[in-house]
């Protein structure tokens, strides 16, 4: 019982010191999880064409306005129309529609619609943070549905985890 007793005080006492060096430390968080730098004030997001083989007509302009509004709410950035502190721009390279499985008499059970965007990503406070990469996601959906059927539900999946991937890559820091 004198153990159990000496042990719980030294945890209490662990936990005290180091709430208070915690808190005399500075740290920039908030609840979105997005670390910027208090230099970093504006963004800026140019249009990204669409050069995949096949194209989505309003693939373009929603993705780049679903980065920009993601942007502006889980930061305090501001977006500028040109020459940001942050700049992203790129083009989208790939929208395909695949099998994934196949089943009997060579029909797809599967099918999986695949949207690749390259991002060139520049920090004008920071050129060691710069890159040019490409994320791509998907989505699967029955084979029994045509990419007319299910491009309504899934593009604006797909293009949620192209902006989530970017902003973890970009201000994040992921």
């Amino acid at each position: 019982m004198i153990q159990k007793n000496k042990i719980s005080q030294l945890l209490i006492t662990c936990t005290i010191i180091s709430l208070l060096l915690v808190s005399g430390c500075k740290i920039s968080y908030n609840f979105t999880g997005v670390i910027i730098s208090p230099d970093v004030k504006t963004f800026t997001v140019y249009y990204f064409p669409n050069r995949a083989r096949s194209v989505n007509p309003t693939l373009s302009n929603d993705f780049v306005e679903k980065l920009k509004d993601t942007l502006t709410r889980q930061s305090s950035l501001s977006e500028q129309n040109d020459n940001g502190d942050l700049m992203f721009e790129g083009q989208i390279t790939e929208y395909d529609v695949r099998p994934m499985a196949i089943q009997k008499d060579d029909l797809a059970a599967k099918n999986r619609l695949t949207v690749g965007v390259k991002v060139k990503f520049t920090n004008n406070k920071d050129h060691g943070q710069d890159f040019e990469r490409t994320f791509t996601s998907y989505e699967d959906f029955e084979g029994n549905r045509t990419i007319m059927d299910v491009e309504g539900d899934l593009v604006p999946l797909i293009i949620e985890n192209l902006v989530t991937d970017i902003i973890n890559a970009t201000i994040a820091n992921w």
